[in-house]
């Protein structure tokens, strides 16, 4: 699913071969695997010391591994060529902080490439629960402004965001993305595992009321069904700047 917006990170990345390069929000080290072997040092890292810890564990040659917040870099200033973030500053409590202090640990010319999720009209994949639990009054929409995942979802919020940190080129580009489970089970699993307050919410409730609100997702997921299986699209942005 986010193959094709790891390889437009990537791209925007511009990896040269002499680069130091600092992967943030990097998880499980998807990034860190895909740059390895194209540039001379990745510094891989996650808040959560236990995806750090999984990211250890794939043995990425070159890479280093810490756990770093975003909004308070443990880091030297000018210290990397480039920086990468997938899916991670849409969910810190002030990007604007983050970008200050990513642009802070980046050398003169220093590129960075981020991925955010376009709206969520955008990306039905991803509203089959949430919706349903809006509805019924189980969950609070989103308030503007707040951390989540379509905090910045709009070219014209994040291209001035990025500029008031220090870099004066930015470009945002689409990237579709296709959402292919192999069943129901898979894409709750998938969800519930994204979505912390989601997955507490669903916990919190009487079998009954649970088994209610599962079928009515379901029957949303089922509007994608397609002859050769399930196809929920997807967009996100990826963000290049430097």
């Amino acid at each position: 699913m986010n193959a094709p917006v790891t390889a437009a990170l990537v791209a925007a990345l511009e990896p040269r071969a002499e680069d130091s390069v600092l992967d943030l929000a990097g998880g499980t080290g998807d990034l860190a695997q895909a740059l390895s072997g194209r540039v001379a040092r990745v510094l891989t890292s996650d808040l959560s010391p236990a995806m750090v810890k999984a990211a250890v564990r794939r043995r990425i040659h070159g890479a280093e591994h810490r756990v770093l917040n975003l909004q308070a870099l443990e880091l030297a200033d000018a210290s990397f060529d480039a920086a990468v973030c997938r899916y991670g500053l849409m969910l810190v409590p002030d990007p604007a902080l983050a970008l200050r202090e990513i642009r802070r640990v980046l050398r003169p010319g220093g590129r960075l490439a981020f991925a955010t999720w376009a709206p969520a009209k955008r990306n039905p994949w991803a509203t089959a629960y949430g919706p349903v639990l809006v509805e019924r009054g189980l969950m609070e929409p989103p308030r503007p402004g707040e951390p989540g995942q379509f905090a910045l979802a709009d070219e014209t919020v994040i291209e001035p965001l990025v500029r008031a940190s220090g870099f004066t080129e930015v470009v945002v580009s689409e990237i579709p993305i296709d959402y292919r489970p192999k069943d129901w089970k898979e894409y709750r699993r998938l969800v519930t595992n994204l979505g912390a307050g989601l997955r507490q919410t669903l916990e919190s409730l009487e079998p009954e009321a649970r088994a209610e609100i599962d079928a009515a997702a379901r029957l949303r997921f089922e509007r994608f069904r397609t002859p050769v299986g399930y196809l929920m699209p997807g967009l996100a942005l990826v963000t290049s700047a430097r």
